[in-house]
């Protein structure tokens, strides 16, 4: 059987395709960079049974007309880019990885909010330019933050944040963390940090309302996933200064788009949805993704999302 691999920093000859080959599959890789429209990806699902993959969009179209293919996996924890009710009409398993890049991602939180706190990306912007920024930033001890959301990243950031000495609000229950409905969370936290999946019930859950409920001192964080943001809402915030500034590792469209309403705000910085890429993270889900693939494809997928038998 044939495996389609398109998540970018998987590559033949590499653990992950030793392994699949070892199980007897015949590899292809086709690394997605970028976006991609639906006839390549159908072209390049030709002849395939399994897909190992990143963010491709996985429309009803695209596996209509893939009718060989029996098993999806996610080398992450979203999967919001797979219809996963027209994957499950069409008989395909589809899974994700679930926390298996909580800690990169929690740790890359952390690093946000001091760079937030402290504007190094703007400071060191300054620096490249010629001048010499001497703002005033502040510390993180003493501070809010709100985590939205009570799955893995959220309870790996919880003890990061108290031992800065930050007071920790979220809205699940989590060890570490006061729980905090929406609201209270949003006019209480000098950082409100997005954890959570995105869904019919969370999609633009951060809109204009929600903004105006924040301080105009607080930042906003996202590294879950950009539709959780209404954008344009955000960059008129942040630019009528309704909320300090914003850090976002993850966009509504990705790669973000030249005329994309967040750039050219101040105060707003975006990132290339790298939270979840580190070395550890990266070798963890191309190697686990390899296994449930392997295991879905012979009917025992351990996290599949759709209780599809491939």
């Amino acid at each position: 059987m044939k495996i389609l691999i398109t998540t970018d920093y998987l590559a033949p000859g590499d653990e992950v395709d030793t392994y699949l080959t070892g199980q007897g599959f015949t590899t292809r890789h086709d690394p997605m960079r970028g976006a991609r429209r639906p006839d390549d990806l159908i072209e390049a699902l030709t002849g395939v049974a399994g897909a190992l993959i990143a963010n491709e969009p996985m429309t009803e179209q695209v596996l209509a007309a893939s009718p060989g293919l029996r098993a999806v996996v996610r080398t992450g924890v979203g999967y919001d880019s797979v219809d996963v009710p027209a994957a499950t009409r069409l008989g395909i398993s589809v899974s994700n990885l679930p926390g298996i890049n909580a800690n990169a991602v929690a740790e890359y939180t952390i690093g946000l909010l001091l760079a937030q706190a402290r504007r190094l990306v703007q400071v060191a912007a300054g620096v490249q330019a010629g001048s010499w920024p001497r703002q005033q930033g502040y510390e993180l001890s003493g501070r809010t933050v709100g985590l939205i959301g009570r799955g893995p990243v959220a309870r790996r950031v919880a003890p990061l944040a108290a031992a800065f000495g930050m007071t920790v609000l979220c809205t699940g229950d989590i060890p570490g963390a006061v729980h905090a409905g929406l609201d209270e969370l949003l006019e209480r936290s000098d950082f409100v940090s997005v954890h959570t999946a995105l869904t019919g019930r969370t999609r633009h859950l951060i809109d204009a309302a929600a903004l105006a409920r924040m301080k105009p001192s607080a930042h906003l964080i996202n590294t879950a996933r950009g539709g959780i943001v209404d954008e344009p809402a955000l960059a008129e915030a942040v630019r009528t200064g309704r909320i300090a500034g914003a850090a976002l590792d993850v966009a509504d469209v990705e790669p973000l788009p030249a005329d994309s309403v967040l750039r050219g705000v101040d105060g707003i910085t975006v990132y290339s949805h790298m939270g979840g890429h580190t070395a550890e993270a990266r070798r963890n889900s191309g190697i686990d993704g390899a296994r449930e693939l392997v295991a879905a494809l012979a009917g025992k997928p351990a996290f599949a999302v759709n209780g599809v038998v491939a």
